[in-house]
């Protein structure tokens, strides 16, 4: 047996016909020797992912036509450490038991996710200056500030690369407002600390889970890492996508023209956020 997470694509549903069509699922489950775990629900995007363990693909197919002939667009193999990093949870969501009338309270998570990445600048050198030990009580130090406001912005932190963070969102708004708070108390710690400042990068992008049999979440990771690259130290750089799941007048996004990043084939309009203004 192994992992899966499906996409379907399903114009004009909503959350009673996707909590009726997993009861389907559920009910055929063990006659193809599947089980059904969780599952999320996009209405604006018309998108919902499941999270099944199967033996192959083709046994999710089979259960899904003729449970209610919803046929997954894509299926890709995961972790459930992963799906749990990114999207807090790998267990059924409850299904209420009530009339169709009462439906509305009950409301499935989106599996959109904001995904942001935190680059320290020069941390390599840092290391080689003031040797491991040293460079170790500033690392954490940004990890500090980082983890913090995570915590203040409901961020689920997914990895620690070494010398940064990539983590996750349920709204692009929070994730704009935690890469705020990073940049202004790094600020506000070198005042005190100038003989050893901390200037960190970061990029911020967007994105669903399963995207043209890629890896979980793979073009929105790629996409931050890449503008977290290209951001300058002290910046923040966010993709059209983040600036488009907010309210233009809550931040300030200066136009950066167009960016190719590498491994991506067209132009990505981009933003720097300003945090200091």
């Amino acid at each position: 047996m192994s992992l899966y997470m499906d996409r379907h694509y399903l114009e004009n549903a909503t959350q009673h016909t996707l909590a009726t069509a997993h009861r389907s699922d559920l009910r055929l489950q063990k006659k193809y020797n599947i089980k059904i775990l969780t599952y999320w629900f996009d209405e604006d995007r018309n998108t919902a992912f499941s999270l099944i363990d199967a033996p192959n693909k083709e046994a999710i197919r089979k259960l899904h036509d003729e449970a209610h002939g919803s046929v997954p667009n894509e299926i890709i193999p995961v972790d459930p450490m992963a799906v749990e990093a990114f999207l807090g949870r790998i267990e059924a969501p409850v299904i209420p038991s009530v009339d169709l009338a009462n439906l509305p309270e009950f409301a499935l998570d989106s599996a959109f996710r904001a995904i942001m990445y935190t680059d320290l600048e020069e941390s390599t050198m840092m290391t080689t200056r003031l040797g491991d030990t040293r460079a170790v009580q500033f690392f954490r130090i940004h990890n500090y500030f980082v983890r913090e406001a995570l915590k203040s912005h409901a961020g689920r932190e997914v990895k620690h690369t070494g010398d940064g963070v990539m983590a996750s969102f349920r709204s692009a708004p929070n994730a704009i407002k935690c890469a705020i708070d990073i940049q202004r108390s790094l600020a506000l710690y070198n005042k005190e600390n100038h003989k050893v400042p901390l200037h960190v990068r970061i990029g911020l992008s967007a994105g669903e889970p399963v995207e043209e049999d890629g890896d979980l979440f793979g073009v929105a990771v790629q996409l931050s890492a890449r503008l977290c690259e290209y951001a300058q130290p002290d910046s923040i750089i966010a993709a059209q996508v983040v600036k488009s799941e907010c309210e233009p007048e809550k931040f300030e996004f200066l136009d950066r023209g167009y960016l190719t990043p590498k491994g991506f084939p067209d132009p990505i309009q981009i933003y720097e956020i300003i945090w200091n203004g």
